[in-house]
């Protein structure tokens, strides 16, 4: 018993040491200036997030290849004789391009936004910014989602504290499921007596920043649901119910990142990729400018101008809507087919194609802000709830208030944008509601209010199939002279990640292609 109790005493005192020099080792071999989860400040993610959501700072990448190359020209709001870059014209199988969109989103948006989600969980410190953390994330996810289909998305962004490296490609039906319920309880969770988060960069200047986010996420909330319209209307309805009357209620509300010159970081990603590559090949629309035309649109002299270099390098520039000519999509310059070039057209311009219009300074530039959810689009959407269902309200009313504050809003581009709640209402009487062509009108509104969020604008116009645009049938193109209803995935995953993604295109009816439709895309 002796020398059991003297081995014990040992054995006690070998652990202790062991754990004291353990102890002490640590701290010699920790770096105090370390950056670790304990000592970062999430508020920075927050910024993170809301920057990433208007483009990655890849040049070269989705803010041109996916958004400009390929889905403004979709949608019409623009067109260009350049096929190589501007596929998106005449439907060309662009891969890589296409791809860009996924690959950016997941490596600059939805790990900042996992990663924010992660640190503020169950710290109430941190309460209200783990609610916008839910709020951006499900944003984040909801154009991915909407772009491409299914994705990864419960497992995405976890290899660091999970070490998922090739997450599964959830169903967009669950994916939606989720989004509408983060989004629902992050705006009732939201609590005015708790933090107020730093890092924000759309509301933390605001009278009441709480307030602010409970509207944003709500009308983001009608968003979402309104994307079901065509699948599963009961669950539109019930959320939209839900949100109506606590949405945004006029342009002082508006989602806007106010970007800065000087910091590639900080810029507009679409002023810098399109000045960046190849901006003299990309116009404006025939279908774009023709509706502004034919309703006398005070917006056409703030949006559109005729710019061009003459031969001693002299600059010109024209915004006066009379001039003003859109491109019409599917051409291009000579080539052996004359149905297809642009120059034999009797509609060519004097100038050439430097006649055609292109997007106006006065929204394109350097430090011009991003609208990423604005008080127009809300109304738009109630409008056509209230049209559709009966809900939300008086579907004549929110028409009339979105067109109002779709043409006040370019405020926020500056002076030589702005527009006076005058001419807003001159307008007005030229587009004024009419129940019989109702849902026509509140989707072709929407359609020109989101000019410069590409991305919103096509799926709006999946969902509504307004307004009624003409396909072209560039020979050549993939989709039997279809518009294209959904992007491809990036090729990478089909090496990276390959048996989820291969069980995802299996999903798909007909396949990985730009005609398979989304789910909720009926």
């Amino acid at each position: 018993m002796k020398f059991k109790y003297i081995y014990l005493i040992i054995t006690a005192f070998i652990i202790v040491a062991a754990a004291s020099c353990k102890k002490e080792l640590t701290n010699v071999n920790t770096n105090p200036n370390a950056i670790t989860a304990g000592k970062y400040d999430p508020n920075l993610l927050l910024t993170t997030v809301q920057l990433m959501y208007t483009g990655s700072t890849n040049f070269g990448g989705s803010a041109w290849a996916t958004k400009w190359g390929g889905v403004a020209c979709f949608i019409q709001h623009t067109a260009s004789i350049n096929p190589g870059f501007y596929y998106g014209d005449k439907y060309l199988n662009n891969i890589t391009a296409m791809g860009e969109m996924f690959q950016d989103s997941y490596t600059s948006e939805v790990q900042p936004a996992v990663e924010l989600y992660q640190l503020t969980a169950n710290k109430p410190q941190y309460r209200n910014l783990h609610q916008m953390a839910r709020i951006m994330k499900a944003m984040v996810f909801e154009q991915i989602t909407d772009l491409y289909g299914d994705i990864p998305y419960f497992q995405a962004g976890l290899g660091y504290y999970d070490r998922i490296y090739q997450p599964v490609y959830d169903k967009q039906q669950v994916i939606y499921t989720d989004l509408l319920k983060e989004v629902s309880q992050a705006v009732d969770s939201l609590d005015e007596s708790a933090d107020k988060p730093t890092g924000d960069v759309l509301y933390s200047s605001a009278g009441d920043q709480i307030a602010e986010w409970k509207e944003f996420g709500n009308s983001l909330l009608v968003r979402m649901a309104m994307r079901l319209t065509n699948v599963d209307p009961t669950t539109a309805q019930t959320y939209v119910t839900k949100a109506a009357g606590n949405t945004m209620q006029s342009n002082a509300d508006n989602a806007i990142i106010q970007h800065q010159d000087g910091n590639q970081l900080t810029q507009n990603r679409d002023a810098l990729e399109i000045f960046g590559n190849d901006s003299t090949d990309l116009k404006l629309s025939s279908a774009f400018i023709s509706n502004m035309k034919n309703n006398s649109d005070p917006r056409l002299p703030v949006v559109a101008w005729i710019y061009s270099t003459d031969a001693n390098g002299n600059i010109t520039s024209d915004d006066t809507p009379a001039d003003q000519i859109g491109m019409p999509p599917g051409f291009i310059v000579g080539g052996a087919n004359p149905n297809i070039d642009i120059t034999k057209l009797d509609t060519l311009p004097a100038a050439g194609i430097a006649g055609y219009s292109r997007l106006n300074n006065n929204i394109l530039y350097t430090a011009a802000p991003s609208l990423i959810l604005t008080y127009a689009e809300t109304e738009f959407l109630l409008a056509d709830a209230a049209k559709r269902w009966g809900i939300a309200g008086d579907a004549a009313t929110h028409y009339q208030n979105g067109v109002l504050a779709a043409l006040t809003q370019l405020s926020a581009y500056g002076g030589a944008a702005t527009i006076s709640d005058a001419d807003a209402a001159t307008y007005y009487n030229n587009v004024t509601y009419n129940d019989a062509i109702a849902l026509d009108q509140i989707n072709t509104q929407y359609w020109l209010c989101t000019l410069m969020d590409e991305y919103e604008t096509w799926c709006n116009w999946r969902r509504t199939g307004y307004p009624n645009l003409t396909p072209t049938n560039y020979p050549g193109n993939v989709t039997n002279g279809t518009i294209p209803r959904r992007l491809t995935y990036p090729p990478s995953q089909k090496i990276t990640n390959t048996a989820n993604y291969n069980t995802a295109v299996a999903n798909l009816t007909g396949g990985d292609k730009m005609t398979s439709h989304v789910w909720w895309d009926k």
